[in-house]
């Protein structure tokens, strides 16, 4: 569907993302991403959609359904006369605006990492640099490496007594056009590190608590291809199976975990082709086994007290389950409670009164078999595991410009900042916050 063209130079400052001139690079020249108001009625606006050709960027169309419309087809998708607006009205311009930042990374542990988007290679030196001012209470780790050879790397913290406590997880960049997912987490960790080494009272008691395993980036293929190639790249870069059209590559690591894997028509597909293509079997992309493998070891360790899946956009906070939209765990009662008021710190942190919805995953958007907050709870037995959806809800989408990753992140750290000492909380039991 997307059109293929020589791409023009594009020349950025150290650090920030560069696109490299290739003949194989993805334009989005003359694409409009478009919001459609569906007034509940998502099914009869996709029959009026169905002569033309689009790409859909989300699944929750109760009331909306945002679009990529090519340039050849803006023409017949006007005289539809649906009700619409624009998201990007070009939305090649808006990728050369993301990644053409002036911001300069000096290879400091500093904030101006987060003013500009940066290319793979500077996300791990950015994270052995966090590592190196924490010499002492922290370690690089691999949960792995990707289908293409790239390292699954990550940091391991811990506060006093040293490590061995109930663990943290955070998985960023899932799907690799996600960009602010590893921002957002690399800023998290920037904070605990900072907090502890100042002296703040609320970091320290954190990590004095628990340990904290942090992988910004779990699909690396698929995250520089979106730097190189395509801007929207979402799956991994797995080849298909040998049956398959060879042309239809990727697997989606959050629709790969054992757990659910199979269990609902509607929570992923079978098609390689998809965006949402579940994969042959359970756990077959190499990046999904490293990640189990470290859930069990941490599981079968101190054990893993909170798992964080970071994706973008919609502004949610889902906790399990996915695969079957009427099934509730028994835990639902407490991880609400603290999403709301996870939720409530966000909203009242900044001007921008950033507002999310919380709640059961596949209750409050759409089924999702073989997703992480599932597995990790099922299998790895999580006592917290919630996906968070990041900034917007349909102004950017996926394409989130630079200057909205500080005001992202600041207002996440508040949120995590709550959850993290609602861990231990005794729920409705009268007393305390929740």
């Amino acid at each position: 569907m997307k059109s293929i063209i020589w791409a023009s130079l594009l020349v950025s400052l150290a650090g920030s993302v560069t696109v490299l001139p290739r003949a194989d690079v993805v334009s989005y020249d003359g694409y409009k991403v478009l919001r459609i108001n569906t007034y509940g009625h998502p099914s009869a606006i996709k029959e009026r959609l169905s002569g033309i050709s689009y790409e859909q960027w989300n699944d929750d169309v109760y009331k909306h359904i945002d679009l990529l419309v090519p340039p050849d087809q803006v023409t017949a998708f006007e005289a539809l006369g649906l009700d619409y607006h624009v998201m990007h009205d070009n939305l090649g311009d808006s990728v050369v605006a993301e990644s053409a930042s002036g911001s300069v990374w000096k290879r400091q542990v500093e904030d101006s990492w987060y003013d500009s988007y940066h290319n793979y290679e500077n996300h791990i030196q950015y994270f052995e640099d966090l590592q190196a001012s924490f010499a002492n209470n922290s370690e690089l780790i691999s949960s792995g490496t990707s289908y293409q050879g790239r390292d699954l790397y990550g940091l391991h913290l811990w506060g006093a007594g040293g490590p061995g406590k109930p663990v943290v997880l955070y998985h960023g960049n899932v799907h690799a056009r996600e960009w602010i997912t590893s921002k957002v987490v690399e800023y998290i960790t920037l904070q605990l590190i900072t907090g502890y080494n100042s002296g703040d009272d609320l970091t320290r008691s954190i990590l004095d608590q628990y340990d904290f395993y942090i992988i910004p980036i779990v699909n690396p293929d698929g995250f520089a291809f979106t730097q190189t190639t395509d801007r929207l790249w979402r799956k991994n870069r797995q080849p298909p199976p040998a049956t398959a059209n060879q042309s239809c590559l990727g697997r989606d690591i959050n629709r790969n975990w054992e757990f659910g894997w199979d269990a609902n028509p509607q929570g992923a597909s079978s098609d390689p082709c998809s965006q949402t293509y579940k994969g042959a079997t359970p756990s077959d992309s190499p990046e999904n086994q490293g990640l189990d493998k470290l859930v069990r070891q941490l599981r079968d360790g101190a054990g893993i007290k909170l798992f964080i899946d970071w994706h973008s956009y919609g502004q949610y906070i889902l906790s399990p389950f996915g695969y079957k939209e009427t099934l509730y765990a028994p835990e639902l009662g407490k991880w609400t409670k603290a999403a709301g008021l996870v939720s409530e710190a966000i909203r009242d942190s900044a001007d921008a009164r950033t507002t999310f919805t919380f709640g059961p995953s596949g209750a409050v958007l759409y089924p999702t078999t073989g997703a992480a907050p599932d597995h990790i709870y099922s299998i790895g037995r999580a006592e917290f595991s919630y996906t968070i959806e990041l900034r917007d809800t349909g102004r950017y989408g996926f394409v989130l410009p630079p200057e909205l990753i500080r005001p992202t992140a600041e207002e996440q750290w508040e949120g995590q900042k709550v959850l993290l000492t609602l861990l231990d909380e005794e729920f409705f039991d009268g007393e305390g916050p929740a």
